[in-house]
């Protein structure tokens, strides 16, 4: 069984995979204050009923990498495969600088590249909302990044006196009579109308339509307020990529 892990800003997420199918998520908070033995008694824990084989890890938060990374190998018994811009990913990296990268965006890559016609974009509602862009000869040439939902209303609330903190829900109208549905028209429609805005011109570079795949917690929500709606809504893209990502690896290390 392969476990694939995300490690992102906010969360830990946990795909275990039999063969291709995903038959369980879970999720931890990314709490870099926890030690890597506390990390260890919670993977025990939560994953005491599985036989995993196999580990692939993908991570933005470098404090939580090698942390991580000795806790499953300590708890499982296996050596976990880390993600990044060196691994063999099958999709040819055209931007600047490689090394920046987030591996999160790789995954996401690898997993739109195998799942969906070309060319595509990946719109990503995490911590930050990315794009992810793959030209129809299948190169990751690039993207964006913009503010998350949660950090665009978290900062409203942490950056001003009077404008209360709420959670992301839909957005009864675009104009408010209040301030919750004002803060709401303005994250969530605004979030829309930015994604509306980006794949027009995102296309207009590309030189043709593509493919428009939306993941994370929030695509469902945001995809009401869309003039284009997106083509596709998957929630485990990211898992899915590191998965197809896994097997990409081990054949080749494989036929070494």
């Amino acid at each position: 069984m392969l476990l694939a892990v995300d490690i992102g800003n906010t969360s830990i997420t946990l795909g275990l995979f039999d063969e291709e199918a995903l038959i369980e998520e879970l999720r931890l908070a990314s709490d870099v204050t926890l030690s890597q033995e506390e990390y260890e008694v919670l993977i025990k824990t939560i994953l005491k009923t599985y036989k995993i084989t196999d580990v692939i890890i993908s991570s933005v938060v470098d404090e939580l990498t090698l942390k991580f990374n000795n806790a499953l190998k300590c708890a499982l018994g296996v050596e976990p495969l880390i993600l990044s811009n060196k691994t063999e990913i099958g999709v040819p990296i055209k931007i600047d600088v490689p090394d920046e990268l987030g591996a999160d965006r790789i995954a996401n890559a690898a997993g739109a590249c195998v799942l969906y016609k070309l060319p595509v974009i990946v719109v990503d509602f995490g911590t930050a909302t990315t794009f992810d862009i793959i030209n129809s000869n299948g190169e990751f040439i690039g993207g964006l990044i913009a503010p998350g939902i949660n950090l665009q209303l978290n900062s409203l609330s942490n950056f001003t006196s009077k404008l209360p903190k709420i959670e992301a829900a839909e957005s009864p109208k675009a104009i408010a009579t209040n301030t919750e549905d004002a803060i709401l028209s303005g994250v969530i429609r605004g979030c829309a109308g930015m994604i509306d805005g980006m794949i027009e011109q995102s296309e207009a570079e590309l030189g043709s339509k593509a493919t428009i795949v939306a993941t994370g917690g929030y695509a469902s929500i945001v995809a009401k307020y869309l003039k284009r709606p997106f083509d596709f809504i998957n929630p485990t893209l990211t898992l899915e990529g590191l998965r197809h990502l896994y097997n990409l690896n081990k054949k080749a290390i494989c036929h070494k």
